[in-house]
């Protein structure tokens, strides 16, 4: 990210962990203004990042969250980018509670936040959504597949709506990741490493810095002309069919059946 984001004023929902976290000490580094909504503070926000805003809000709160939108733009100016990272984290009332976090939030955000962008012609919205928008991974609930499957169409639908204002809607949506937070897990279970990095094409497993990456490029003017598009981000994983990996496992002996 050039110099060029020191004018830019980045809205992050969610955020104060894996790529959330990559992206704000970027952004922090190239001098932009982020203003940060979530529950909690991350450690960078707790560092005192130069040019790094913690709000604290419930996104279950709809009135207050929006409350919250207006004091960012009071405090640190218009919009320029507005980026989704939140996740519902709790266990019980995961159905309701999925789709409040989701996408009644981002609804909301997207539709009061579109009236306090800068007008710059240059604007843009990126959502973070998942692979389970599209395949089922079954150790996640059906309110998390649900949610991200609305969200790659919400995104397609405020694309249209949006256009002729200038504002572009797109969706990154990543598969298995080696994050900071998951790093301990992935060592203790090497095995289980080794073999995603066998059935990957590309044979490595993707990085938190991978999807901020492709934030950072939605968000820059290289992508001036892209939206209501979704971007996998998953080291080519989704493009290999059922039949050929388990063919590939069992001739390779990766996998033995007991």
């Amino acid at each position: 990210m050039d110099v060029i984001m020191q004018s830019k004023h980045i809205v992050i929902i969610g955020g104060t962990s894996g790529s959330g976290r990559v992206l704000v000490r970027r952004l922090s580094e190239n001098q932009a203004r982020v203003s940060l909504l979530g529950r909690h503070p991350s450690p960078e926000v707790q560092q005192h990042l130069p040019g790094v805003h913690f709000y604290p809000v419930d996104l279950q709160n709809i009135s207050t969250v929006l409350e919250v939108i207006n004091k960012v733009v009071a405090d640190n100016g218009k919009i320029t980018h507005l980026i989704f990272f939140q996740r519902f984290r709790e266990k019980e009332n995961n159905w309701e509670g999925e789709l409040q976090i989701s996408l009644t939030a981002t609804k909301e955000i997207i539709e009061a936040g579109t009236e306090v962008f800068d007008g710059s012609g240059e604007n843009s919205i990126v959502v973070v959504s998942s692979i389970a928008g599209h395949l089922i991974h079954s150790e996640q609930p059906v309110s998390y597949h649900v949610a991200k499957s609305g969200l790659n169409q919400m995104v397609r639908y405020y694309a249209v709506l949006l256009g002729s204002r200038g504002i572009r809607v797109n969706c990154v949506s990543p598969s298995i990741m080696m994050k900071d937070e998951s790093r301990q897990y992935y060592v203790e279970k090497e095995d289980l490493r080794k073999l995603y990095e066998k059935i990957i094409p590309l044979h490595r497993m993707g990085k938190a810095e991978d999807i901020a990456d492709v934030i950072e490029f939605l968000c820059s003017d290289k992508a001036s002309y892209i939206t209501g598009q979704e971007i996998i981000v998953d080291g080519g994983l989704s493009l290999v069919g059922q039949s050929s990996l388990a063919k590939h496992l069992w001739d390779t002996n990766h996998l033995k059946i007991t």
